[in-house]
């Protein structure tokens, strides 16, 4: 019996022996596995036409194992302190008191997090401040004199962000008001030619966004900016705002917008070109069906030429956790930033609806 038993003993071992050897053979497998799976992803960083030195410095970070995150916010610093940008921190065009009021926000794909300022003054890097919210606070979104009074909690400084140059293009538009600004008579869809001047391509829009995904797949975006020149103090356009100037879903992919804030903020589309990347589409393919849903959702007359094309651009920017990039604008003629990590950051046509008359 006790011979019997023993025996038992030992194949019953012999048995475990063998499982602990496969499961750690099917560890093994899968560890190689998921290393071909990193060497596949290629890291990729994506911009709007302004950011080649942005998609650059955050490809580089990346490059030396930097969080995605930091990179593309470093990146977009560079834009941030440029004063001959005009539609992003220092030196961008102010309000039409005057006064530079900024946004921004970001989105951390692996930790699922996000965070963003609005119209926050005299700070030259609002995309740093949106991370701090996003790490130091229970609160996705600061705005105003809140915003300004965390970031100064924090360390950062006030700053003059008026530069002359700035102030005299300010001048200019307030020497010559007419249909310039943003202040609109009663009127309902149907109308035409009151308030804003919307001529395609006059109004000056900008924005920076940057999005990248790392070797390991993993997805991190930032959107900053001034927003439109001369608008009216405290106006939110969709920089700041997740889901529409930025969103970021690790498992899919991230993407951002520049252009006309307000077309974008009534789709929020952002969140809808990375859910077009979930059902399949190519990130060129899922801006394009944003720029078309926009487009189908502007009814007003008075942003419609008589063709019923919008008169406004908005441009997106997207990548895929696989490291596939894309843009598609309104509009022909814009170009994106992008970095491939194999060479220097270079510009690429952007897919577009509609092509632009040539003058």
């Amino acid at each position: 019996m006790g011979i019997s038993m023993k025996r038992r003993d030992f194949l019953k071992t012999a048995a475990l022996a063998s499982g602990a050897a496969l499961v750690s053979e099917s560890v093994s497998q899968a560890n190689g596995l998921l290393a071909q799976t990193k060497g596949i992803v290629k890291p990729v960083v994506v911009s709007s036409g302004n950011g080649l030195k942005a998609t650059a410095k955050a490809m580089e970070m990346i490059q030396q194992g930097s969080d995605a995150l930091d990179a593309v916010i470093a990146g977009v610093n560079i834009v941030e302190e440029d004063p001959n940008d005009r539609s992003v921190g220092f030196g961008g065009l102010p309000n039409e008191e005057g006064v530079v009021e900024l946004d921004s926000s970001v989105m951390h794909g692996p930790s699922g997090r996000g965070g963003a300022v609005a119209c926050i003054r005299n700070i030259k890097n609002p995309s740093k401040v949106a991370k701090l919210v996003m790490e130091r606070t229970d609160h996705v979104l600061l705005v105003g004199k809140g915003a300004l009074k965390f970031a100064k909690a924090h360390g950062f400084k006030e700053e003059d962000l008026l530069t002359d140059e700035a102030r005299q293009i300010w001048l200019r538009w307030k020497e010559n008001l007419s249909k310039s600004d943003d202040w609109l008579p009663p009127h309902d869809i149907n109308a035409k030619d009151i308030g804003e001047d919307l001529k395609p391509f006059v109004r000056h829009y900008g924005t920076i966004n940057c999005d990248a995904v790392d070797a390991n797949g993993n997805l991190s975006g930032v959107t900053t900016t001034s927003g439109l020149a001369f608008k009216i103090p405290g106006r939110v356009g969709d920089s700041p705002i997740l889901g529409a100037g930025l969103y970021v879903d690790n498992d899919v992919g991230a993407a951002g917008s520049t252009g006309r804030g307000e077309a974008n903020l009534l789709s929020c589309s952002s969140v809808m070109v990375v859910e077009y990347m979930r059902q399949g589409k190519s990130p060129t393919e899922a801006c394009l069906t944003a720029c078309k849903r926009i487009a189908s959702q502007t009814k007003e007359a008075r942003l419609l030429a008589d063709n019923g094309r919008p008169t406004f651009q908005v441009i997106f920017y997207a990548v895929n956790k696989r490291g596939e990039y894309g843009s598609a604008a309104i509009w022909s003629g814009a170009r994106f930033a992008v970095n491939t990590g194999e060479k220097e950051s270079r510009l690429e046509e952007s897919a577009y609806l509609h092509k632009r008359e040539r003058r």
